[in-house]
């Protein structure tokens, strides 16, 4: 199968990239700074896209047989000025709808897009459970979610399957949340964000990459997706977990005011409570390697029982 991966230099493009390169398929990475590291598969092909011009990615598509469209700018890269929240929204709702245009040019096109999207949707709902029927949220995230997946919709009437991949929060050693969040445990200065009791929905990155795997191959899927651990916990279940695998105490609260003193808007990443639950991807038949959130830490941080 030839792949073509949008945005595969991140997180969890480049972890997919090697999960398909290894297992066979013909994979084709799109990044502004294309750069192939000494550990880069030396079949993958790197191709420069801005995210916006359609003409040089009719080429790349031609011929393929899936898009996972993952490009973006990173949401906690840096702190949210309204020029830095224009750039995340702009930087995926103007690469989808470029990524659409392009479709409709190509012959013979992919038969299917996975679209990336995140559980920010559903914004800040408290304890309510939250399946892939609940209707968005409100704040700045459920909006860029909002119009990002509406960018990629007309390309479901050129008969193209569209999967949407509602993303948790991504638990990998690589980079993501977990280094970050870990890092005051093993300082001894760890312990939960505000109350504690909002609601995290996590993923393991090995589950993150084999659920978009399967929905990639399974022919029958289409539609929202979350992808998100079934056991979802709050961050005070988090962070004793955190703190019992890395033997070290979990007491020190983080308190919101002093998070938005520091991250300002931002801080909405980390006090936000969203009860997501994986029930679509379940029904779909998708066996979960990291169900629960300890085992999924005891794998990631690297200490055993």
């Amino acid at each position: 199968m030839r792949v073509i991966v949008t945005g595969g230099t991140g997180l969890i493009g480049r972890a997919l990239t090697m999960y398909l390169d290894a297992r066979g398929d013909e994979v084709i990475v799109t990044s502004r700074r294309p750069r192939r590291s000494a550990d880069w598969p030396a079949g993958v092909g790197l191709v420069k896209w801005d995210g916006e011009t359609v003409t040089s990615l009719v080429p790349v598509l031609a011929g393929a047989h899936a898009v996972v469209h993952l490009a973006g700018e990173g949401i906690a890269a840096r702190r949210w000025t309204a020029e830095r929240k224009e750039l995340i929204r702009e930087s995926r709702t103007r690469s989808t709808a470029a990524l659409v245009e392009a479709f409709a040019r190509v012959g013979k096109r992919p038969s299917v897009l996975l679209q990336g999207s995140a559980v920010g949707y559903y914004g800040s709902r408290g304890d309510e459970e939250l399946d892939e029927s609940s209707d968005v949220g409100e704040g700045f995230l459920a909006d860029v979610c909002y119009d990002w997946e509406a960018a990629g919709s007309p390309v479901e009437d050129l008969g193209v399957r569209r999967v949407l991949l509602r993303t948790g929060v991504v638990l990998a050693k690589e980079g993501g949340a977990l280094p970050r969040m870990a890092m005051p445990f093993r300082l001894f200065g760890g312990g939960p964000v505000g109350n504690g009791r909002q609601w995290v929905p996590w993923i393991h990155l090995a589950d993150e990459v084999g659920a978009i795997a399967f929905l990639l191959d399974a022919e029958h899927t289409n539609g929202v997706f979350n992808l998100t651990a079934p056991e979802c916990v709050t961050n005070r279940t988090l962070s004793r977990a955190i703190g019992r695998v890395l033997h070290r105490p979990s007491f020190v609260p983080a308190p919101a005011f002093a998070m938005k003193l520091a991250l300002g808007e931002m801080a909405e990443l980390l006090l936000n409570s969203q009860k997501v639950l994986s029930s679509a991807l379940v029904a779909a038949g998708y066996t979960f390697r990291f169900p629960a959130v300890e085992a999924a830490l005891r794998d990631l941080l690297g200490r055993s029982q």
